[in-house]
């Protein structure tokens, strides 16, 4: 169906076919995909509390044993070890000092990988962790041993759970944000497919929170063009990264033939529904 031919005097009309026919892309990129990197923001795991949203944990670890059973394999690139670390020592909420904001994601990151293994456990699934730094990605013997490690465990079933080790990082090995490491993650497993699960439904013109005249863009073919049409505004809350930091991410994956989805991580039964097309979504084409 040609959507020009369309006729824009039933707009309703018009925007659910559209919909529809940007939906079905995004299910394809999914169900044709095996190897997936999916990526949470400390957003999506958060309440608005700013405790841990373990109950999203359950029913997603669910959704990924569904596609598990499927024949899919899934590496987790997971934040939150900070919200984890507020929930459990909450006297620390409010301090800003480095040496505390480290310490909160070591005490923090302990957390976050029981609640992870408890909602993996109920579906019969082994996790395993990786902390990673900019030089373990540099680093040549270090990068085989991450690729192989990876390999390793999820031919065994076993959900690797990735995060950046917030406890040591520092500006010079410091990614900064978890965008850019399941990026790296993808390329150096070499996915077939990235999703990032944020607290949006993808690429707006504009902020959809601030301007409600802002619009949902379902492909995106050229990121310099994609840069040059939109507004990026800045991190929210509990993340460290934002719309600039996802964008870089695609430009990462892309030019490897790597795809990326960024959706709504917050939606229930985000994944699933995306897989069988009922989910909006950004979908960046692999170059």
């Amino acid at each position: 169906m040609n959507l020009k031919n369309l006729r824009r005097d039933n707009d309703k009309n018009f925007y659910s076919v559209y919909y529809k026919i940007m939906n079905e892309n995004i299910s394809k990129a999914l169900k044709e995909s095996r190897k997936i990197v999916i990526k949470i923001g400390s957003n999506t795991l958060a309440k608005a509390d700013g405790t841990q949203n373990t109950e999203f944990m359950a029913s997603f670890a669910e959704q990924c044993a569904k596609l598990i059973k499927e024949g899919k394999q899934i590496v987790l690139v997971s934040s939150g070890a900070q919200v984890a670390g507020v929930s459990t020592t909450k006297e620390w909420a409010r301090k800003k000092d480095v040496h505390y904001r480290q310490a909160l994601c070591s005490i923090g990151q302990v957390e976050l990988m029981h609640q992870w293994r408890k909602a993996f456990q109920t579906q019969g699934i082994h996790i395993g962790q990786l902390l990673l730094t900019k030089d373990d990605f540099e680093n040549e013997h270090r990068s085989l041993n991450i690729r192989n490690t990876l390999f390793t465990l999820v031919d065994e079933g076993v959900v690797p759970i990735i995060n950046e080790n917030d406890s040591v990082s520092f500006d010079e090995i410091k990614i900064g944000d978890n965008d850019n490491l399941s990026a790296l993650t993808a390329i150096l497993w070499s996915a077939d497919l990235l999703i990032l699960f944020s607290d949006i439904d993808g690429i707006y013109s504009d902020n959809p929170k601030t301007n409600k005249d802002a619009k949902l863009i379902e492909t995106v073919k050229s990121i310099p063009d994609l840069r040059k049409s939109i507004t990026i505004g800045d991190t929210n809350s509990f993340g460290t990264g934002g719309i600039e930091t996802k964008i870089q991410a695609a430009e990462k994956t892309t030019v490897y033939g790597i795809p990326m989805l960024l959706a709504n991580g917050s939606k229930e039964n985000v994944l699933v529904n995306l897989e069988n097309g009922n989910s909006n979504a950004t979908l960046f084409l692999a170059e």
